[in-house]
């Protein structure tokens, strides 16, 4: 029996440690790929890695060529902080220095080491160690940051989703950013207030475009969703003004355009700084109407005032807003690329406007290199 018992609590003993090795494993696995852990894992088989590439040079140099010290040293350059990368590389200067030696003068010998080769590592070293000191600068290491751009684009997009609308009422969004990007500096938030009777909905294009505007953007459209419906609907855009404001940036100044509609009558406000007008289509005439509200573009200057325009919209009208980079470019202006959005938009009367806010940015600027936005909101007949 007693041996029976200290065999079992051996067998626990041993299970428990597995266990323990198995956890402290996952957790450094983890913690490497979010750039958390320690690069010892890393750094000790790209150590053992370069002997074997000087090993298998030794035995046949023509099929491994000593170049082939180049790819520890440019797999360490992502993989390692700058204290680990130095040993590396001192590791690498040995076992080139060992190649040379042993193959003999390159003069002779064609596959030996060349003042070529020895150029080639060295270049790599050098662009290796410069991204580890920055990403050591930054703080985001090269395995985390794909994630943080992919988060980024989520937050953006998670942000400019719009509320969900009563019966008899269609909403949508389409957003194309600059150059095929996945960032945009046209960003909406939207909340539906009044205890959900009312939907405010602000439309903001960030000066700038793409990538160069996508931080601001996130960070303007956290600040903008926090103060939509906090605050009363004309206190919104001065105090969205002076948020810009103390930001001092260099390129801080927005458009935007703010919609408040009254979910049950069809009533709206709308307010504007510096931003194009918005077309509303009366179903009874079918035609199409500016709706511009006058105020400064955000972030000028202190203590600007934004008047309101005010309509409704019956059953079977649509409203439509959108930024500048969907109907103005350097080739033709602001009335021109209006009449061309409307007359695009005209085809939809008949079938309804499901599906209409991506088509019509195909169909206006497709090609454009700017950041487009349009928002569509259609009350049902």
């Amino acid at each position: 029996m007693a041996r029976r018992g200290g065999a079992d609590a051996y067998t626990a003993r041993w299970r428990r440690s597995v266990h323990r090795a198995r956890v402290a494993l996952r957790r450094s696995g983890v913690d490497s790929f979010r750039g958390d852990g320690s690069d010892r894992i890393a750094l000790a088989g790209l150590l053992l890695l370069v002997p074997a590439i000087t090993f298998a040079t030794l035995i046949d140099p023509v099929w491994f060529s000593p170049a082939l010290l180049a790819l520890p040293i440019v797999v360490g350059g992502l993989l390692l902080r700058p204290a680990s990368l130095l040993g590396l590389y001192a590791t690498a200067a040995a076992a080139l220095i060992v190649e040379s030696v042993r193959l003999g003068p390159y003069l002779k010998e064609p596959a030996a080491v060349t003042p070529g080769t020895v150029l080639t590592i060295a270049a790599c070293g050098f662009f290796g160690l410069v991204l580890a000191q920055f990403r050591a600068r930054v703080g985001v290491p090269w395995r985390r940051g794909g994630t943080m751009l992919f988060d980024l684009r989520e937050r953006i997009r998670v942000q400019s989703a719009l509320p969900r609308l009563p019966q008899g009422w269609h909403r949508e969004m389409a957003l194309r950013p600059a150059g095929g990007q996945s960032f945009s500096g046209d960003f909406v938030v939207a909340a539906r207030t009044n205890g959900g009777r009312t939907l405010e909905v602000v439309l903001t294009d960030v000066s700038g475009k793409g990538m160069d505007a996508a931080s601001r953007a996130l960070l303007l459209s956290g600040a903008f969703g926090g103060l939509l419906g906090s605050l009363p609907p004309h206190g919104f855009l001065p105090a969205a003004n002076g948020y810009l404001l103390r930001q001092d940036w260099d390129e801080g100044f927005a458009t935007s355009i703010h919609l408040v509609l009254d979910l049950e009558s069809g009533d709206y406000e709308i307010l504007s700084a510096g931003h194009p007008p918005a077309l509303q289509l009366h179903a009874g005439s079918g035609q199409w109407e500016e709706m511009a509200a006058g105020g400064p573009l955000l972030g000028v200057y202190d203590g600007a005032e934004f008047d309101a325009v005010k309509g409704s919209l019956a059953p079977g009208d649509v409203l439509m807003l959108f930024t500048d980079g969907l109907v103005e470019t350097s080739e033709r202006d602001l009335s021109e690329g209006i009449d061309r959005l409307t007359g695009e938009a005209d085809g939809y009367v008949a079938t309804g406007f499901e599906g209409a806010a991506w088509h019509l940015i195909e169909a206006c600027a497709k090609d454009v290199n700017d950041d487009r936005a349009l928002l569509l909101l259609s009350r049902r007949a």
